[in-house]
């Protein structure tokens, strides 16, 4: 909205009649002798009003999409970006999944599993490892006797035994030794000794496949069935192994994969139940010893596309059974670990087993026990790092894997739940978006701390409940990142406002509205809206005469130092001054900012602006008058006019009536005249009725009234009796009962107060046209106006 032009900026009128066809009072007053110009009001006001109301919603327009737009479009990077291989998303992902896992771990189930601990002490008392495979097969042997139900190693026996006696024989063999072999029954190869004691124990030996090696793995030892897509059609596949020496893998019952797949923070969270070579398929160790323990032969593998199940386009596995256990598994027969973070097995130190003679007491912890033979020797470097722990022995994650496949609580990830996170994240994005142009910060900040809330206990409560892993990270960034770049924009487009507002309302609105109305700009309606209006109307009389006297830069000066103070005396009080035309000021109450007692103020404005001509006239050595008028009533006010170029101003037919009785002022000799819409409720002010007027394009009367003063003069005795008086007077006239209304004037003529001494010199004349001219019958004493 382009600011209103400073009085110096408005050309001066240096010729003025009161039939002056150039001056402009409101858009449809003629001027006086002239006929109103035709025009349909309604239609008229309603165009203008919808241009008004176009041109005024644009701003809040303009807010609204650019802080959805911004929000979206930030949203929209942060899902994006999401699914970059660079994303911090994963990991963040996996940080609250194991946070989950701290806040609610898994129960345990007591599951019959044992670990045989090479520890240091073990270390200490039979030697360094590796030991003598010997040494081993004791140990395994010893828990065959027991009746372990299955014996697993988390080691690797890829090189011969150097302790083996047959390899010192043919060292001395090759110097020229002659060696004599002891009888049959002695031990000479240990790692054939071991293999014998593997292939009359429920052994399961370690496996690793690997990338960096080409050696194939030895053939499994379990079967695979399968329904739907062929497991080897989809799972990745490796290219070679880590394994034991031939023989042990040959004797070994079983062979399982001891390696897990750390993720990119080294953490284990997920391990692969089966894995693939060429065509082979290879069980991980816990689950070839669950197979051990149970007897079965042949591990099930359900995929997509099975009896039962959706073929989704992207084959993967959905479940693998183990005997009497169906694990759920990823696409991939990845399984989410669920720690327990308390001891899931009974700890046996592998020294204890190692001699001919063991404790009793310790079959009590191996008959019918799984056995996984392991280390937490912090030299032998088998720790990893868990959602619960650093540090912990690998041998102990294959006891939690088992424990929790015994007790059968599992993670799971649905391949929906990325779904769910975009979709939750859009829902808390739009829910943020759509306060966030309409409350404070503060509460925008609360509603942008709910969602998040919302993110993080919609994740919590489906790991709680249903063991579902879903992440609030995407919907809380996705919010919080909304929110913070909608919140910026916001900040932006409301200093752009409070620009706007500065520039479009200081120039016709005190600098305390002003400031108002950049702190809530949402109470400027900018458009055409209808509301109640007190206007104003003032205007310089003999400025014709004047100005004549005056040369352009003089008359300019002269103009600016008395509309200043004028000005200052109407901003002070709230009024909003709509435009200065000539010496005439055109000011409004109650728009753009609500002024509940708007009517009061320009009553206060009218005395206050009284007192500041008499100072000016002090001042300046003149003798000038004011004529102003008030009249109230609801009008059309906005930014009105053209699309080139509008202003904030008010229409409506009660501006019109403030124009014309702001005329009257010269027709009834006083300084001011207001509307009875203007003087209903206004018991403090010392008011006056003057006289009902039909108003020059008007059929129904205005009364209109005078203001002389504050509560003070009201309540003088002076006052009161000078009111009765009038009061009696009018009466008097409106009854035609000329002889008591001229009495009446004859006593005025004597002690009127100055201001009203015209008036009453008016009404004798007019006094004199009755007598001569009675009006008809019923006549109600309105005076019917000639001149606007």
């Amino acid at each position: 909205m382009p600011p209103a032009p400073s009085p110096a900026s408005r050309p001066a009128r240096r010729h003025r009649s009161d039939t002056d066809s150039s001056r402009r009072v409101a858009p449809d007053v003629a001027e006086p002798g002239r006929a109103p110009p035709k025009r349909d009001a309604g239609a008229g006001k309603a165009h203008v009003t919808n241009l008004a109301k176009s041109l005024g919603n644009a701003l809040r327009r303009y807010r609204r999409t650019s802080i959805w737009a911004s929000g979206v479009l930030s949203a929209l990077f942060v899902i994006l970006a999401a699914f970059s291989p660079l994303s911090p998303v994963d990991r963040l992902n996996a940080m609250v999944f194991d946070g989950y896992q701290a806040l609610k771990p898994r129960p345990l189930a007591g599951s019959p599993i044992t670990v045989i601990d090479i520890d240091d002490a073990s270390i200490g008392e039979l030697g360094q490892w590796p030991w003598p495979r010997t040494v081993l097969a004791r140990i395994i042997g010893n828990m065959t006797e027991m009746g372990a139900a299955a014996i697993g190693l988390d080691m690797l026996l890829a090189e011969p035994d150097r302790t083996s006696p047959v390899l010192a024989l043919q060292e001395l063999r090759r110097q020229g030794f002659q060696i004599v072999e002891p009888d049959q029954g002695a031990v000479l190869d240990n790692d054939a000794y071991l293999a014998d004691v593997f292939a009359l124990s429920p052994v399961v030996a370690g496996l690793a496949l690997a990338e960096t090696t080409r050696t194939p793995p030895p053939d499994p030892k379990a079967g695979f069935g399968f329904g739907g897509t062929s497991p080897v059609d989809y799972l990745p596949g490796y290219l070679g192994s880590v394994r034991n020496l031939p023989a042990l893998d040959a004797a070994a019952p079983g062979i399982g994969l001891i390696n897990f797949p750390p993720a990119r923070d080294g953490v284990v969270r997920q391990i692969p139940l089966v894995a693939r070579f060429d065509t082979r398929l290879y069980p991980a160790l816990s689950m070839e010893l669950l197979r051990m323990a149970q007897g079965a032969s042949t591990y099930v593998i359900r995929s997509t596309g099975a009896h039962g199940e959706q073929d989704t386009g992207l084959p993967g596995m959905i479940a693998i059974k183990n005997g009497h256990y169906e694990v759920p598994t990823g696409p991939d027969a990845t399984m989410w670990v669920y720690f327990s973070g308390q001891p899931v097995a009974n700890i046996v130190p592998a020294a204890s087993l190692a001699s001919e003679s063991v404790d009793p007491a310790l079959e009590d912890v191996i008959a019918g026990h799984i056995v996984l033979i392991g280390t937490s020797a912090i030299g032998l470097r088998d720790l990893v790092s868990t959602p619960l722990a650093s540090g912990v022995p690998g041998v102990l994650v294959h006891a939690e894997i088992i424990d929790q496949i015994l007790g059968g609580s599992f993670l799971s990830r649905p391949d929906w739940a990325v779904g769910a996170e975009v979709a939750l994240a859009i829902v808390l994005t739009l829910l943020v978006l759509a306060f966030l142009p309409s409350l404070p910060a503060l509460a925008n900040a609360l509603v942008a701390t709910a969602a998040i809330a919302i993110a993080v206990v919609t994740g919590w409560l489906a790991f709680a409940w249903y063991n579902l892993l879903l992440s609030p990270i995407l919907p809380a960034q996705s919010s919080l990142l909304a929110y913070g770049i909608a919140s910026g924009v916001r900040l932006l487009v409301s200093e752009s406002e409070r620009r706007y507002i500065r520039s479009a309302f200081s120039h016709y609105l005190a600098p305390s509205m002003v400031e108002k109305l950049m702190d809530n700009p949402q109470s400027l309606v900018l458009g055409g809206e209808n509301k109640e209006l007190t206007l104003l109307f003032a205007d310089i009389r003999g400025f014709t005469t004047l100005s004549e006297k005056l040369g352009a830069n003089e008359l300019t000066e002269f103009l600016n130092n008395y509309l200043t103070p004028m000005t200052d005396v109407l901003m002070e009080r709230g009024a909003t001054i709509d435009k200065y035309m000539g010496d005439g000021i055109m000011a409004f109450w109650n728009a753009p900012l609500d002024v509940p007692d708007h009517r009061r103020k320009a009553c206060e404005s009218v005395l206050a602006m009284q007192a500041a001509l008499v100072r000016f006239n002090s001042e300046h050595g003149t003798d000038i008058g004011v004529g102003v008028g008030l009249n109230s009533g609801i009008c059309c006010v906005g930014n009105l006019g053209s699309r080139q170029r509008f202003d904030y101003s008010a229409i409506g037919d009660p501006v019109n009536v403030a124009a014309r009785i702001e005329g009257m002022t010269k027709q009834y000799g006083l300084s001011n005249l207001i509307s009875g819409s203007t003087a209903e409720g206004m018991d403090d002010f010392a008011l006056l009725e003057v006289d009902r007027v039909k108003l020059v394009g008007r059929a129904e009367p205005t009364p209109v009234f005078t203001l002389l003063g504050h509560r003070d003069v009201k309540e003088s005795a002076t006052f009161q009796a000078l009111k009765a008086r009038h009061d009696r007077f009018l009466a008097h006239y409106r009854a035609l009962d000329f002889d008591a209304t001229e009495a009446a004037l004859d006593a005025f003529d004597a002690d009127s107060p100055p201001e009203l001494a015209k008036l009453y010199k008016i009404m004798r004349g007019r006094l004199a046209v009755l007598r001569a001219d009675p009006p008809p019958p019923g006549w109600d004493g309105t005076f019917t106006a000639r001149e606007k």
